[in-house]
């Protein structure tokens, strides 16, 4: 009797933020909607504001992808969870301690502004937050093209930080 093929299972990946409100948010969502065969995203945040940025939430609406289900939370909220690739997307993020159980994840710096700090009109926010969705999707349309099953973790590092420091 033949055995059924095996289904790699997906990757885990954690998008880190400090307040874990805009730019983890957009992330999670994205990596969600274009990865959802080998990838399953979450968010977090070593200081969480404890609510998701409106206007993030407006700017996947906006792209029809969901906006139900978010939450600005702690990275311990996650304890427990295998976490297989981790991308801070903020300055500040990038060089914290992170917890023991993600001690074993593949790291990676992917630093954007933070569009909740722009101020002005409502066009100018909006266009803010719409810059960091852009600039979100191409990376992780060029992390969806690596072969990333197949990579050494120090390729899987490198990738992902060439991807955070070419891509604007």
């Amino acid at each position: 009797m033949r055995k059924p093929p095996v289904t790699p299972r997906p990757l885990n990946i954690l998008v880190l933020c400090t307040g874990n409100s805009c730019r983890s948010i957009l992330g999670e969502a994205l990596i969600n909607r274009l990865g959802a065969d080998r990838f399953r995203a979450f968010s977090a945040g070593s200081h969480p504001t404890g609510r998701v940025n409106p206007n993030a939430l407006a700017t996947l609406a906006r792209h029809g992808l969901p906006t139900e289900g978010y939450a600005s939370k702690s990275w311990d909220a996650l304890e427990g969870t295998r976490i297989d690739i981790l991308i801070t997307v903020c300055d500040s993020a990038a060089g914290e301690a992170c917890p023991v159980y993600l001690g074993s994840a593949v790291r990676g710096h992917w630093g954007l502004p933070d569009p909740a700090r722009v101020a002005g009109s409502p066009e100018t926010i909006e266009a803010a937050f719409e810059a960091t969705y852009v600039a979100l999707e191409k990376r992780i349309r060029q992390l969806l093209a690596l072969p990333v099953e197949t990579l050494s973790r120090s390729e899987l590092t490198e990738a992902i930080n060439r991807i955070g420091a070419e891509t604007h």
